[in-house]
């Protein structure tokens, strides 16, 4: 009786598994065509990227380049709106550093994002921890802010 639960046990894991890998792939599907070409044009040899749809109806793809995570978005219609990758603070520009460290010194950083954005180019996402809802601020090279 023992050995058929334990059977019973690995169908059960083996049906399940199968249908999420079946559910990824459904997901892959639903992409719109334009999204996955301009994907591609984008980022040449990307081959497997992970998609979902965001609450503003973006399409998310989430990738690794070089051994680092990316997140890129798009349009419905294909068109590319950012990229975005998780950095470490020490990687940001020395002016930023020093911004943060005059006005942002009473504040943790909880997370910094390098954006390359089709509206406002290359950014530094910084947030910053702080009670209720953290605090993000965009930053120039330069140092300069720009939300």
């Amino acid at each position: 009786m023992k050995r058929y639960l334990v059977l019973l046990s690995f169908l059960t894991i083996g049906v399940v598994s199968c249908q999420e890998n079946k559910k990824k792939d459904v997901e892959k599907n639903k992409v719109p065509e334009a999204v996955q070409i301009t994907f591609q044009k984008k980022y040449p040899g990307e081959t497997d990227p992970d998609w979902k749809q965001d609450e503003h109806g973006y399409w998310e793809s989430h990738f690794k380049k070089d051994g680092e995570k990316y997140r890129a978005d798009f349009n419905a219609n294909g068109s590319w709106v950012e990229t975005e990758n998780s950095i470490k603070d020490g990687e940001l520009p020395e002016a930023v550093k020093n911004v943060i460290a005059e006005k942002y010194s009473n504040y943790e950083i909880t997370e910094v994002e390098r954006v390359d954005s089709a509206k406002k180019g290359i950014f530094y996402d910084v947030e910053f921890k702080q009670k209720g809802k953290n605090m993000d601020v965009e930053f120039r090279e330069d140092g300069s802010i720009i939300n």
